[in-house]
């Protein structure tokens, strides 16, 4: 495997047709169906906290983080994390949820959530949303509901349907 020229630095506001057109390559329009991306639909992401990595002039990868709560509680959702097909297996994957949670815990954030695959995910300390604590407000598979916690106890403080932070 060659070695990359990754660089990996804070979203800024000008790559966001960059990052639609990655995420568009990586997932196709059959994104918009799923409920995470429904649940991200018209609440805006913390700047803050998006993370992108580039070859070049070449933007392959980028994560994301949404503000969203469950009852009062407000935390973050990760995602979507976005890597070019053509980058794959070359841990940027992995380089930019490593940089995103480290993001989330600098600021203060108490607990990060996504869905995704619990095998890839557990390296980053993300592990399964206990049954019955937490929701999300269309069809997930429960294992596939994760989280990783910031703040001791803060986990401990959530339950109910997870909603954008916004409504």
């Amino acid at each position: 495997m060659t070695s990359l020229s990754l660089v990996v630095r804070p979203e800024r506001t000008e790559d966001a047709p960059a990052i639609a057109r990655l995420e568009s390559r990586a997932f196709g329009p059959g994104r918009f169906a799923r409920t995470a991306y429904r649940l991200r639909e018209g609440n805006p992401y913390r700047l803050d906290l998006g993370v992108t990595a580039s070859v070049g002039s070449f933007l392959v990868g980028s994560v994301r983080m949404s503000p969203v709560r469950a009852g009062e509680a407000g935390f973050l959702m990760l995602g979507p994390l976005a890597v070019d097909p053509s980058f794959e297996g070359r841990g940027i994957g992995s380089a930019l949820t490593h940089a995103a949670i480290d993001a989330a815990r600098e600021a203060g954030e108490g607990l990060v959530i996504l869905v995704g695959d619990a095998p890839y995910y557990t390296r980053f300390g993300f592990t399964p949303v206990p049954p019955g604590q937490l929701a999300m407000p269309g069809p997930v598979d429960p294992a596939r509901l994760l989280w990783v916690e910031l703040r001791e106890g803060f986990a401990a403080t959530l339950s109910g349907v997870i909603l954008p932070a916004g409504r």
